[in-house]
């Protein structure tokens, strides 16, 4: 997987293709061959791939693999990061990587042909000094031969940087301003097949995300946070299959977890049976996801501590982590499993029915009432639970009761962030001070995790036991930090001002 940096720009009647003089020092611009590209679009028959902002194509004239997969990362005003994968195979058969990668945005409906574009492209490469690739510009007039929009033909200029580095970006930025003064205009970056295509493939995806305000009512905040987390679980779910991206993962489950948070918050106003059902198919979710999620922690915390041990138990730690890297993919095989189902497939329709219009419960009329007239009790209730957790613990509180701390601390973070869009401040500081009680007593909690993980490889791993004994030394003398540090960290989340709110 590689990540795509690029600006697209649209030429006018009078532009030409300037010198690029005002590149970095040293950077020159080198013409290549005019190229012939064929490419061939595929999509469902609602485009749910355009609407979320991915490409899949397969595109004849150039060199490398013939098929292209492009999903969205972040975009700017003048510019588009995207990851892109690329796959052997002929036109009339969508790779089963591919179709694996858009399953969470397609639901595993089939697939279809919906557009082929002629490209004649003029490339450019911008490389500095020691003849190193900076940026490529294409000038490239395409003709719509399958599609469904009017226009048939249309032309564009883009520039892509090679990697994402300074000197790369800097290139690209300069190139952009020289393109723009020859006379190109900004447009924001839309893919040529979304151009062919037309309105319906500019359409919003199936779940959109409301903004909301202080004057929001019940329903509308529903929405607005059903839909932010159900939009972070379909954009990481490529990322958790492909399995090289830990944040994918990590994303992934927070958001399975906030989502289920707020259901329970806000379930009072809830439909009770659709909402049961969805909190079923997120704890499922949240169960395949986590053992996945855990040993990327393990491993993050082992590759810290590993060259920390002597010189002599080096092999050992390598062969600790063969096994944990052996266990991380068996525990994403698994996930995979779950999530090349029938069941996760109807458990995303589920998620985006749910999202778009969240099932309120018949005669509850304060969904009606904005929502900050409402705010105290929902977190007033969690702040109690977390509360009396953290009073029921003696001095020396064992490690089941940090961790039910931990999870109500959690808990009371979600529902203070739930109310952000509409308390403002005073719920965002609340939060903040909050999250730092559930991280210290997390990171304590992983100390925990790491140990038992240890001790239960020590089990088979006779010969590299001392290797261990040092790794749950080290783990021990963080967990007594942390265990020491995490009373400050709650007297100053308890402060009374914080709550003043409530």
């Amino acid at each position: 997987m590689t990540t795509e940096l690029e600006a697209k720009l649209i030429p006018g009647k009078e532009f030409r293709m300037p010198e690029l003089a005002g590149m970095p020092d040293g950077s020159i611009a080198v013409a290549d061959g005019v190229r012939e590209l064929d490419a061939i679009y595929y999509d469902t028959t609602d485009l749910d791939l355009a609407r979320w902002g991915i490409t899949l194509r397969h595109r004849r004239g150039e060199a490398g693999r013939p098929w292209t997969l492009k999903l969205p990362e972040h975009t700017s005003d003048t510019t588009l990061a995207r990851d892109e994968l690329r796959f052997d195979g002929p036109d009339d058969a969508v790779p089963a990587e591919a179709l694996d990668l858009v399953r969470g945005f397609t639901c595993n409906h089939e697939l279809q042909r919906v557009a082929r574009l002629l490209t004649t492209r003029v490339p450019m490469h911008v490389r500095d000094a020691d003849g190193r690739v900076l940026i490529e510009i294409v000038d490239d007039s395409v003709e719509i031969r399958e599609g469904i929009r009017d226009v048939d033909t249309f032309r564009e200029v883009e520039v892509e940087a090679s990697a994402n580095r300074p000197r790369n970006r800097a290139a690209l930025r300069a190139a952009v301003a020289e393109l723009l003064e020859a006379g190109c205009r900004v447009e924001r970056p839309v893919p040529k097949l979304v151009r062919a295509l037309g309105p319906r493939a500019q359409q919003p995806p199936t779940v959109v995300i409301e903004p909301v305000n202080r004057h929001a009512s019940i329903a509308e905040l529903v929405q607005h946070l059903t839909a932010s987390s159900v939009v972070e679980i379909r954009m990481n779910d490529p990322g958790v299959r492909h399995g090289h991206d830990p944040e994918a993962v990590h994303h992934y489950r927070v958001a399975t977890r906030r989502l289920r948070a707020d259901l329970h918050t806000f379930s009072r106003f809830l439909d009770d049976t659709t909402t049961n059902e969805l909190l079923d198919e997120l704890r499922w979710l949240g169960h395949a996801v986590g053992p996945v999620r855990d040993l990327d922690v393990l491993g993050q915390r082992f590759a810290r501590r590993a060259p920390d041990l002597a010189e002599l138990d080096q092999p050992s730690a390598r062969e600790l982590s063969a096994q944990l890297t052996a266990s991380r993919l068996e525990a994403h095989r698994r996930l995979l499993e779950a999530l090349r189902s029938d069941r996760y497939d109807g458990a995303l329709r589920g998620l985006v029915a749910f999202a778009a219009t969240p099932p309120m419960r018949t005669g509850a009329e304060q969904t009606t009432i904005p929502a900050s007239d409402l705010a105290r009790r929902f977190v007033r209730r969690r702040w109690k639970q977390l509360a009396e957790a953290v009073g029921a613990a003696d001095d020396r509180p064992t490690d089941a009761q940090l961790h039910g701390i931990r999870i109500s601390a959690k808990k009371c973070r979600y529902a203070a962030e739930a109310l952000e869009p509409v308390v403002g401040r005073p719920a965002r500081r609340f939060a903040r001070a909050i999250e730092a009680v559930q991280t210290v007593l997390g990171d304590y909690h992983d100390t925990v995790v790491a140990e038992a993980w240890l001790r239960n490889a020590a089990v088979d791993l006779l010969d590299q036991r001392v290797a261990i004994g040092g790794l749950i030394a080290a783990e021990r003398r963080d967990g007594s930090t942390l265990r020491a540090a995490w009373p400050e960290v709650w007297r100053r989340a308890s402060k009374k001002k914080l709550r003043s709110w409530l």
